[in-house]
């Protein structure tokens, strides 16, 4: 019997190892369709989008470039090597994105930042999501890329995610009344070569930060990820950092914005209601965008771009011979992934986005509520970390030396 167990054991991991077509044929024919239609809803532009979030959810799919493990990884490990990714995906973005934004129209590329106030909500906003993506195990591209990947738990938090951002259009207009400092532009207020300074070097003072304190605790930095098939391998982290770098800087040229992923949470959410008929459209935040949810979900740019990502993320396990999703979920793993997904989806509306479109898409426009909302949202992850632990999903955190 254990032979037997054993060779069917053998049987499966070699199934997985080879490239799984149906898988990989009906990913390709669904973002097709994807593309086609939002074509046909809203022209090539949102097309594009399609094209563009395929790409960023097989790059996201093979280097795994999730924020969430990452911040994770430094508070708990002390190994920065995630980290150091992040900072150099955004410093290649900022080198691209802060000369669009400020002469691009002068070569007949019109694109527009992330630019918003930051206050009392969106530090809240932004703490809740910290803890929420510890919790539910992604931020909003790592929750779709590893729905796409074969996650089923990570289908919960998408679930709950959604739920979350259309509650928290509810009370928006509560949140939005209270304290908050003005919107600034460094591109605007000082130029794009101060601006570049002004972010790129404490991105590299962070980034040294964190070489110190992996080198205090483990003598020596982790060895760094290598890329060992561009189909059925990982990816490094660099060749990671530069394909993100390109979604990112196609999406400011193609959708004329930066990547942005929560928004589309909310939008499902409210067509949901809409259906059911809970009144969504009388809602402040949604008044001036029934549209929106009467029409296709095609003609939105943020949802035909989340579409690809988890398409794309689909194709990539599909060619690796990885998709299998899980088909049991424990009590624990649902529960942290229900409250996770609340707190994302919740805390996202809040906070003007998740790590793409607030801390990414922020900084990268130049935006300082982008760098305020990093501050906070580190803080809950560092609380949602902690939880973690608690609950009992990871080992002890290790100690400081």
């Amino acid at each position: 019997m254990a032979n037997t167990s054993s060779y069917q054991q053998t049987k499966v991991d070699q199934h997985l190892q080879s490239p799984q077509v149906a898988i990989v044929i009906g990913a390709l024919l669904a973002l097709a369709v994807v593309a086609t239609l939002g074509f046909q809803y809203n022209g090539w532009r949102v097309m594009g989008g399609a094209m563009i979030g395929a790409l960023a959810g097989v790059a996201l799919y093979h280097t795994s470039f999730g924020f969430t493990a990452a911040w994770r990884r430094i508070v708990t490990q002390r190994r920065g090597q995630g980290l150091r990714a992040q900072f150099l995906l955004i410093s290649l973005v900022c080198l691209i994105s802060f000369p669009l934004l400020q002469y691009g129209p002068d070569i007949g590329i019109r694109t527009g930042g992330f630019v918003f106030p930051f206050g009392v909500g969106a530090a809240i906003g932004a703490f809740i999501f910290g803890v929420g993506m510890q919790l539910g195990g992604g931020c909003g591209s790592g929750t779709l890329f590893t729905v796409g990947g074969g996650s089923s738990r990570m289908l919960i938090t998408l679930a709950f995610f959604i739920l979350g951002s259309v509650i928290a259009t509810a009370h928006l207009p509560f949140w939005n009344s209270l304290p908050r400092i003005p919107a600034f532009s460094l591109v605007r207020g000082f130029g794009v070569v101060p601006a570049l300074l002004i972010t790129i070097v404490p991105l590299i003072a962070f980034a040294i930060a964190s070489v110190f304190i992996e080198k205090k605790q483990w003598g020596g930095l982790e060895k760094p990820r290598k890329t060992t098939s561009l189909l059925q391998g990982q990816w490094g982290y660099v060749l990671g950092a530069l394909i993100l770098a390109l979604v990112c800087v196609l999406t400011f040229i193609v959708l004329r914005r930066p990547w942005g992923i929560t928004s589309g949470f909310a939008l499902w959410g409210a067509k949901i209601f809409y259906a059911v008929g809970i009144p969504v459209e009388t809602w402040p935040y949604w008044k001036g965008q029934v549209g929106a949810i009467k029409n296709s979900v095609f003609a939105d740019s943020t949802s035909v771009m989340n579409f690809g990502i988890v398409l794309g993320a689909l194709i990539a396990a599909g060619l690796a011979g990885k998709f299998n999703p899980t088909k049991k979920i424990n009590l624990r793993d649902a529960g942290t992934a229900i409250v996770g997904g609340l707190m994302l989806g919740y805390g996202a509306r809040l906070a003007y986005g998740c790590n793409i479109g607030a801390y990414l898409g922020g900084i990268t426009s130049g935006s300082m509520h982008g760098w305020l909302w990093l501050v906070f949202a580190f803080a809950g992850s560092m609380i949602g970390a902690r939880v973690r632990y608690w609950v009992g999903m990871d080992p002890a955190p290790v100690s400081a030396k």
